[in-house]
């Protein structure tokens, strides 16, 4: 059972009924990462803005999708890596490649870069060396998309942190972490 009680939509009123429900027309359905996040309409709100900025993002969708399941499985957030495997494979990823991506292989030259640096700015807390930046740009990123990891990689340490905080009750089919808890 979830630590944080996530807030039905029928009976949420004023300001979090409305953050809920452009929250289930954007995404189809009313989730518990959604609901449990409107405790607190503040952070639901800061939530779906930094999201949905993001999805104008220079990064495509599947890229962005790397990005959630490396970090999500590095975080051992069983929420987002089982949520980001179902949109994984929404976005034209097979079940293999969303494995491979939550180990930080994949077999897109871009993608790999991608993951290489979410998974060092992981890592390092952000300080990242001299050699890691160079090899993201080296491997064809651009600033915009640099800076676009960077969001993305804070994005889902919010989500992931969140959701251990709160116990969130995957709404998702469960998808197992390839590494137990350290």
């Amino acid at each position: 059972m979830s630590r944080l009680q996530p807030i039905p939509l029928e009976s949420a009123e004023g300001k979090t009924r409305e953050l809920l429900e452009t929250a289930k027309k954007k995404l189809g359905k009313h989730i518990n990462l959604v609901a449990t996040m409107a405790n607190s309409p503040a952070v639901l709100e800061g939530y779906l803005s930094f999201s949905g900025a993001m999805k104008h993002s220079k990064l495509s969708a599947k890229i962005r999708e790397a990005i959630s399941l490396a970090i999500g499985e590095k975080n051992h957030c069983q929420y987002c890596v089982s949520a980001h495997t179902a949109v994984g494979t929404m976005v034209g990823y097979t079940s293999e490649e969303t494995v491979g991506i939550r180990q930080g292989v994949s077999s897109d030259p871009k993608t790999q870069a991608v993951i290489d640096l979410a998974l060092a700015i992981a890592d390092t807390k952000g300080v990242i060396s001299d050699q890691q930046f160079a090899a993201a740009v080296d491997a064809g990123l651009t600033d915009e998309e640099i800076s676009e990891v960077v969001a993305l990689v804070a994005l889902n340490f919010f989500t992931n942190f969140f959701n251990h905080v709160a116990d969130t009750e995957v709404d998702f089919p469960k998808v197992e972490l390839l590494t137990a808890n350290a």
